[in-house]
């Protein structure tokens, strides 16, 4: 991450596991908010400069890559993170979309908090 304190964006619509992955940046020493859905992601997309966004793959008002479309049209530069459980890192889906640089990264739930911090400085 090239800024001094980013800021990153977490969607997903289970509130636990935003609370999980805010904790874990936190700890870290990042900043970090959170949206329930991605019309919410998108409203703080607009309002704030975000490095990196954690997205969930389903999600309940829009398909998580369908988002990270949305998301790179705002914002070209963001490092966007695919977490899901439902899709896994060899899925063709999910190789598309990082050959493609849809996706920064991919991590299949239940994941380790190193996982996250790991995928934080790959980028």
């Amino acid at each position: 991450m090239d800024e001094q304190n980013p800021l990153f964006l977490i969607v997903d619509d289970e509130p636990d596991m935003c609370w999980a992955l805010q904790h874990i940046l936190k700890t870290a020493g990042f900043r970090s908010e959170f949206a329930l859905s991605g019309h919410d992601a998108l409203n703080l997309i607009r309002q704030h400069k975000h490095a990196l966004a954690f997205l969930d793959a389903k999600l309940p008002d829009i398909d998580g890559l369908q988002l990270a479309k949305e998301i790179r049209k705002l914002v070209p530069t963001i490092h966007v993170v695919m977490v899901s459980g439902y899709f896994y890192h060899d899925d063709v889906t999910i190789q598309q979309a990082l050959h493609e640089a849809l996706i920064t990264g991919f991590i299949s739930k239940p994941f380790l908090n190193d996982e996250i911090i790991r995928i934080i400085g790959s980028i």
